[in-house]
């Protein structure tokens, strides 16, 4: 009799193991799908996208300034850059001759910091959300825009407010 119990005991264990593996491989399965359908694998998005340069500013009463000389990812109308102070982080495009836009480097949609830019667009590296340089969502998926702030630029030197 005992002999019997012990089978039933090895019997109960291996379903119980089968039917923890195979919830394993379930869950797996699930959690691949939902992530495609948010755009990335495993967290990440888009892969190929070109990396922001980055650029430091410096904070000056409440503002920060980005010097802008011929070397400068921000010397050519189009150029964009990722701009580092101690003030934050920010997402500078140069859209004219003497304009610019900036804005806050940070996700709408999981506060991931946006470092990719596609030459037109800057792409969120965590879920491939994507922006227009004056902050409109492209695609999600973030669905509100990124926060904007005024500039001003006189001799060589872009002002962020």
């Amino acid at each position: 009799m005992s002999k019997s119990i012990h089978l039933d005991d090895i019997t109960n264990s291996s379903r119980r193991l089968f039917c923890l593996q195979a919830c394993q491989a379930a869950s797996s399965v699930a959690l691949a799908a939902v992530t495609e359908a948010c755009g990335g694998t495993g967290g990440a998005g888009p892969s190929n996208i070109p990396q922001l340069s980055t650029v430091n500013g410096a904070p000056t009463g409440g503002m920060v300034q980005v010097q802008i000389d011929s070397a400068s990812p921000l010397a050519a109308v189009g150029g964009a850059v990722l701009v580092r102070s101690s003030s934050g982080l920010f997402l500078v495009a140069r859209t004219g001759d003497q304009t610019f836009t900036a804005l806050t480097s940070t996700c709408t949609h999981e506060t991931c910091t946006i470092t990719g830019f596609d030459g037109t667009n800057y792409v969120c590296p965590c879920h491939g959300s994507r922006f227009t340089t004056s902050g409109r969502v492209v695609n999600g998926p973030a669905s509100a825009p990124l926060r904007t702030f005024t500039t001003a630029f006189a001799n060589n030197v872009l002002t962020i407010g």
